[in-house]
């Protein structure tokens, strides 16, 4: 018999049916045989009145529901429809709860049958999806979405999207829907049901495999594409040397091209640059159109040569950006193909082996039993194996680490899935690529951990070079956090916790191995380390709580542990724990290999099962080595390097927030050693790495120096001068002659005013999370701006990326962000038309990094102010300005609250650093006139 589903949406005055929150609409769509048969929808009376963000929300206001029916009065109807059905809903663990609460206040009997949740279902049938929000998951599968938040239109796309799910669950291959069906009875709601009635089915005729799948050892997955080197069979065209050719080639890749004198300048730079061997820093402002400078020369040089061009981004955004947008759109206006692929560390790849071994555990744990099923659906899509390409959560990223690729280790045995391995299948790729994109930080990764992944590669571009320097300081230091050691240690587990030593030592004992030192010494090696780590974050929480007057009152703290810290008599009790705990961790990592040794010199047959355990235990063994050397951290000093240490937790989470950071002050040398010395030719380009027109500030952070390579830099094509105006406010105080409160107030009344005569659509900069959650909490209970939506980082919820989209939803909006917000944030049009720096963007001096640094320029005889603080401020005070104008039309209102751009010296460097404009200097109602004038 065809199952009935009714699927329900609804909308409500708040979260909590229980203290008192209502419905104010319902909607049910009705289906039977795969079918839409009918839809129920009644605004709902709630007895209340809708609150704002409600309204603001859903659109429903209190003159909608005023003369609706009471919830008393249509709960028959509803409990009627929901008889013999399946009730189904987007986030079904809050709409069903807060209708069995309102049928118990009807007097109404609850619901009791079978539940799905289509939130769950598009977890595991979407893996891939960035967001399994309703309005996403309905443009992402053109869905029509007319009233997003109302529950008839709601309810509908849900029943759209529960009959999409079916239709592509009867689609999949027999082993794949048979594991579904046994892993989705440990789910939360009854998805089970779908899995269990399209596996019977699609037992009942023979199967035809879609060509582009494979079934191997039992699992589904697509069938590789492999592409060997084509570079000398490829007709290629030249390289387009005139300003002319590369506009005839360029025209077609854009419906309105214009000719740019600066993006044919750094396309020769790269191309001359690659061809002569040569090291070249850019600079290319906004709207040069930096990524096609380097792109299309990096390809003809690459094919040409049939040398492949490494590029490395500093974000995976970025990454998958020039692959799926810019890469993309070249490929159509070359008449050769380009070969692109991204190259990632080992572990970012899925081993299968391990993965089909995890598949046989009977494991309930929801996280884990959801990311299997994720994984199952995905091997069907997926070429890469690539972890970045999945929506894990975080307990689904946990299991990963089980089932990450990391070598195989067993000398004796192959791997069983060697001929289909994502890792091996992702190096061969890039060997015959010409082109092969990569980050920062997986650059550095692979670097730090010795790996020869990326060594292959002699022509490299760094893309936003501005970041370099941090990157690297990060990963050629050492981080030590509580919570990761202590899971470690649970994951290894004493033998009564029968976690991975009792797993061990059962494989040993069936195989007649008896491991040496005896099991009970090992647990005292583990128990002893266990103890040492608590008393080790103990002392260092404590020592925190002493150091709290440090803190401003804010409760996120780093203090830095400076020499004299390190040799006091306080600080040697943590270098003793410290040791202590090093000297177990080499006794359990001794424990441990010595068994496996066992293993191997007693050449036992292992099973599948085993084989892929022992696997598990050599991938945990380098996390352990990695925790071995990030300890020495405390007690370990180098004399010949420059480091800093600091402390850093939350004084309301001690000492679970606590990390330990030692960091290199001075990463110049080992770039040169490590990076770039092994290639004939880098690229380094960002739109900010001057400073009034030098690069020597940024020459210096890596290790260059200015004769011995070739600088350019390209100014921004778009007339900042006819689209910008530039206001410095002349009756806001000097922040550096008030108190915070006092600015605090001031600002935020300039910001009301602004904020209403440029109707919202204005970014807040700060320097600072207290300042803007001041002004924010001022602006906000002032009561003028009750019909603007405040979005503040760190006050409402949300990544950068979800803020900024809430942003541009709302024309009536301010957003108020700090650090991540300077740069890499992409508001281009009419969305933003104002930004404003409430302050210069210096660092805290007294932050380890920017105190340690100070203090080793001063030991060179150099001023740490001219030679480090200002061109650090000033290059994130370029990146600032650069998120206002992101097209050529783009219009827009630059304002500075912070008076000591005109008032100082140094004020001049920020001023010089950015294209030329008038400065207008203006008190708040002149400002208020010029804006409504010109906006």
């Amino acid at each position: 018999m065809t199952q009935r589903y009714v699927v329900v949406d609804i909308e409500t005055t708040g979260n909590a049916a229980k203290k008192g929150d209502r419905i104010i609409q319902f909607s049910a769509v009705v289906i039977e045989n795969n079918q839409i048969m009918n839809q129920y929808s009644s605004f709902v009376n709630p007895g209340v009145s809708v609150p704002i963000f409600i309204e603001e929300l859903t659109g429903i206001n209190d003159d909608m529901v005023k003369n609706a029916p009471t919830f008393t009065e249509i709960a028959p109807k509803i409990a009627q429809l929901l008889e013999n059905s399946i009730f189904v809903a987007h986030n079904v663990l809050f709409d069903l709860p807060f209708l069995q609460e309102e049928f118990t206040n009807a007097g109404v009997e609850r619901f009791y049958g079978k539940s799905i949740d289509t939130v769950e279902l598009a977890k595991i049938m979407l893996p891939t999806s960035d967001s399994f929000k309703l309005g996403d998951l309905a443009e992402r599968l053109s869905l029509s979405h007319i009233k997003p938040h109302q529950a008839d239109s709601d309810a509908y796309v849900t029943a759209e999207l529960l009959l999409l799910f079916k239709k592509r669950i009867e689609a999949l291959p027999l082993v794949t829907l048979e594991k579904l069906t046994i892993l989705s009875q440990h789910l939360k709601s009854d998805v089970s049901l779908l899995f269990q009635e399209a596996l019977e089915q699609n037992r009942q005729h023979i199967e035809k495999l879609p060509e582009q799948l494979e079934v191997y050892r039992g699992i589904a997955l697509r069938k590789k594409i492999y592409r060997s080197n084509t570079s000398s069979t490829r007709l290629l065209s030249d390289y387009p040397k005139s300003h002319k050719e590369k506009d005839e080639l360029l025209m077609s890749m854009f419906s309105h091209y214009e000719s740019r004198d600066g993006q044919c300048r750094m396309m020769d730079v790269v191309y001359d640059s690659f061809q002569h061997s040569k090291v070249a820093v850019i600079e290319a402002g906004t709207g040069v159109g930096k990524s096609l400078g380097y792109l299309l020369p990096s390809v003809f040089f690459a094919i040409k040569e049939q040398k492949p061009v490494l590029i490395s981004t500093y974000t995976v955004q970025l990454q998958h950006q020039l692959m799926r947008k810019e890469i993309k759109a070249l490929q159509h206006i070359l008449e050769f193909p380009i070969n692109a692929v991204l190259l990632k560390g080992r572990s970012h790849y899925l081993n299968l082996f391990k993965f089909e071994q995890s598949l046989t555990e009977h494991d309930q744990n929801y996280d884990s039993v959801l990311a299997k099923m994720q994984i199952l659906i995905w091997l069907t899509l997926t070429i890469t194996g690539d972890v970045d390409e999945l929506n894990l959560s975080t307990g689904g990223r946990t299991y990963w680490q089980r089932i990450k690729q990391d070598g195989w280790h067993l000398a004796n045995k192959q791997d069983p899935w060697k001929t289909r391995d994502f890792y091996q299948y992702a190096k061969q790729q890039a060997l015959n690529a010409d082109i092969v994109v990569t980050n920062h930080a997986m650059l550095f990764s692979e670097m730090a951990n010795q790996s020869d992944v990326y060594a292959e590669f002699q022509y490299l571009v760094i893309d936003e070079a501005h970041h370099l320097e941090r990157t690297a300081r990060e990963y050629f230091g050492d981080k030590i956090i509580y919570n990761r050691i202590k899971f470690l240690i649970s994951k290894l587990g004493i033998y009564d916790q029968k976690q991975m030593f009792y797993q061990l030592e059962n494989i040993l004992e069936t195989h007649g191995i008896h491991g040496s030192p005896h099991a009970f010494e090992f647990e005292s090696y583990l128990k002893s380390l266990d103890a040492d780590i608590d008393d080790l974050f103990l002392m260092l929480a404590q020592y925190l709580q002493k150091q709290k007057h440090h803190s401003k009152g804010y409760q996120k703290v780093k203090i830095r542990i400076k020499k004299d810290i390190l040799d006091s008599k306080n600080w040697n009790s943590i270098k003793w724990c410290a040791e202590r705990i090093s000297t177990s961790l080499t006794d359990v990592d001794k424990a441990l290999r010595s068994r496996l040794k066992d293993l191997e010199e007693k050449k036992v047959q292992l099973n599948d099962k085993e084989q892929a355990f022992i696997e598990e235990l050599y991938s945990f063994l380098n996390d352990w080595k990695q925790v071995k050397q990030e300890i020495r951290a405390l007690y370990y000093e180098d004399d010949h390097l420059p480091e800093v240490l600091w402390l850093e937790g939350d004084l309301r989470a001690l000492p679970t927030s606590i990390s330990i950071q030692r960091q290199p002050i001075y990463v110049a040398d080992s770039l040169q050693r490590e990076l770039f010395s092994n290639k004939k030719s880098v690229i380094l380009t960002s739109a900010t790495l001057t400073i009034n027109s030098s690069f020597q500030f940024f020459l210096n952070e890596i290790g260059y120096s200015a004769s011995a390579i070739r600088t350019e830099q390209i100014a921004s094509p778009f007339p900042y001068e006819k689209n910008t105006k530039f206001i410095i406010p002349n009756d806001l105080p000097d922040i550096s002659q008030v108190d915070s409160m006092e600015f605090s107030e001031q600002v935020a009344s300039h910001l009301i005013a602004i904020a209403q005569a440029t109707k919202g659509r204005m970014l807040v900069l700060f320097t600072s999370y207290e300042l803007l959650k001041n002004i924010y909490q001022l602006m906000k209970d002032s009561g003028t701006l009750d019909d603007f939506l405040l979005i503040a980082q760190g006050v409402t919820a949300g990544s950068r990326s979800r803020l900024t989209k809430n942003f541009q939803k709302f024309e009536k909006a301010i957003l108020f962000g700090t650090n991540s917000f300077w740069e890499g944030v992409d508001i281009p049009g009419e969305n933003l038309s104002c930004l404003v720096m409430v302050r210069l963007p210096f660092l805290p001096p007294d932050e380890p990094v920017i105190e340690a640094k100070s203090e080793y320029l001063r030991s060179l005889g150099k001023n740490p102010f001219s030679a480090y603080s200002l061109p650090e401020a000033v290059i994130r005070f370029k990146q600032g300005f650069g998120r206002l104008i992101r097209q050529k039309t783009d219009r827009g209102i630059f304002l500075i609250l912070d008076r000591r751009i005109e008032t100082t010296k140094y004020g001049q460097a920020f001023i010089q650093s950015i294209p030329n404009m008038k400065i207008e200097h203006q008190s708040l109602n002149e400002t208020i006139e010029l804006i409504e004038k010109w906006l």
